[in-house]
């Protein structure tokens, strides 16, 4: 029967999902323990001081008044050896160039540019008085990306660092996401745990106590971006699979990136497509490298407290990840693909990409079937035990890992608050989440033009 048929379809694309998830989780667990081991030797003296590279630091920023100086004053209370800041100002609309002007001490100044990447025309570089490894780039807008590239070229180390302008920095971040590039000298990017910033209580740029958000749906996105370092990242980057390096920071070899011509301008995921870009035309030429992630928790970010924003959010990164795969359709099953091209582009082509249309189909076709009394509701149960009792399981696992590997929340009442939002999340947020995605994949389809999200930063969590 037809009916049957599709029902154990449905079945077998979730049990397939979660057992993805699980393996994933699996190999996470494992790098947490030989992590933890590790820990016990930063008491002694650093085998790698004064040989780390120096790195620089893009801070593209698009109307960002903000959060913008809290950020940099972050990125100045770092304890890295040697690292410049570079603030791109994107043509914004708003105070952002006049507030970096105004609380750093910044004057213009001639400086040769290298345009090894195109860019839109720049307007102007500074440099502050006050700060020697300071400057800001003035420049017409032309995205993210653009930004991005502008920054590249201004560069003077061999490393540099990514960070969206509204977040903030553990002071340590960046001894800890380099450590990949001293162990690894084929290492050419790495990325690190981000974690929500609202309910933190930040000073100065410096993050004092870690807090939970009152904001329901920023409490959401906390249980979310722990499942979604934690196991995701960290499993496939222990197969050296790791296709998504967070743009909210992420640090990358220079001349390598260069070499892969930089940021791609006409997509929404500029980060994840970088990421993957690389993965397949370093495999094409048959370049030993390795990128890597971090654990640690490196940096703090603001996420949206309101729904419109969330939804526009998750659109676009749907879009972003449409575009970064379909755009590197020629690493999957190569010659030449290893981990990234056999497993870890399928399986984010058949669960994160293709996932809303598999997912919204699977909860709508079982809801009408059982309902007209095509399946039993002992099928049903076993679909929702594997749909959703499956989620919780994993979510609830990323938080007792969290606790057990760097308890950064203090509190009895936010593990249980964490708990409860781990199980109330698959009851309607889950869902509208896929339709978010759903939609952003229909406007991806549509061709709908690219542009800088529209995100409302109130940074109301950072003090002054």
């Amino acid at each position: 029967m037809i009916v049957d048929a599709v029902t154990w379809i449905i079945l077998g694309y979730f049990i397939l999902l979660n057992v993805g998830y699980l393996t994933l989780n699996l190999l996470a667990v494992a790098a947490l323990f030989r992590n933890n081991q590790e820990k016990a030797l930063e008491d002694l003296p650093q085998v790698y001081a004064g040989l780390e590279p120096a790195i620089s630091i893009l801070v593209p920023a698009f109307n960002e008044e903000a959060t913008i100086v809290a950020a940099v004053r972050s990125m100045l209370q770092l304890t890295y050896s040697e690292y410049e800041i570079i603030v791109i100002n994107d043509g914004s609309r708003d105070h952002t160039l006049d507030v970096l002007v105004k609380e750093f001490s910044l004057t213009a100044f001639p400086e040769s540019f290298r345009g090894r990447i195109a860019t839109q025309p720049i307007r102007a570089l500074y440099r502050s008085t006050r700060h020697p490894n300071l400057r800001v780039i003035d420049k017409d807008n032309g995205g993210k990306a653009d930004s991005l590239n502008a920054g590249i070229n201004s560069a003077r180390h061999p490393l540099f660092c990514g960070v969206d302008a509204d977040s903030v920095l553990e002071r340590d971040s960046l001894q800890r996401v380099v450590k990949p590039f001293l162990r690894h000298p084929e290492m050419v990017a790495s990325g690190g745990t981000v974690r929500v910033a609202n309910g933190c209580e930040v000073k100065d740029g410096y993050l004092l106590r870690v807090g939970l958000p009152r904001n329901p749906w920023a409490l959401l996105q906390v249980v979310e971006y722990l499942r979604a370092f934690l196991f995701g990242r960290l499993g496939w980057s222990q197969l050296n699979a790791m296709l998504i390096i967070s743009g909210a920071f992420g640090l990358f070899r220079t001349e390598t990136v260069i070499e892969v011509g930089g940021y791609r301008t006409n997509t929404i995921g500029e980060d994840m497509e970088l990421v993957v870009r690389m993965h397949r035309l370093l495999r094409q030429r048959g370049v030993p490298y390795r990128i890597e992630f971090v654990p640690e928790p490196v940096c703090w970010t603001e996420v949206p407290e309101d729904k419109a924003t969330l939804k526009n959010q998750r659109i676009r990164w749907q879009r972003g990840l449409s575009e970064s795969l379909t755009s590197n359709w020629g690493l999957m099953f190569s010659r030449n693909g290893g981990t990234p091209g056999w497993l870890a582009f399928p399986f984010m082509v058949l669960f994160e990409w293709l996932g809303p249309l598999a997912e919204l189909g699977g909860y709508v076709f079982m809801v009408f079937a059982v309902t007209l009394g095509l399946v039993s509701w002992s099928a049903f149960a076993i679909f929702l035990f594997v749909a959703i009792g499956l989620g919780i399981l994993l979510s609830a696992s990323s938080l007792l890992l969290e606790e057990m590997s760097f308890h950064l929340y203090p509190k009895a009442w936010h593990l249980a608050a964490l708990v409860l939002v781990a199980i109330v999340e698959n009851f309607g947020y889950r869902q509208l989440n896929t339709f978010w995605r759903l939609v952003g994949l229909y406007r991806w389809a549509a061709q709908r033009e690219s542009q800088w999200g529209a995100m409302k930063r109130k940074g109301n969590w950072q003090g002054k």
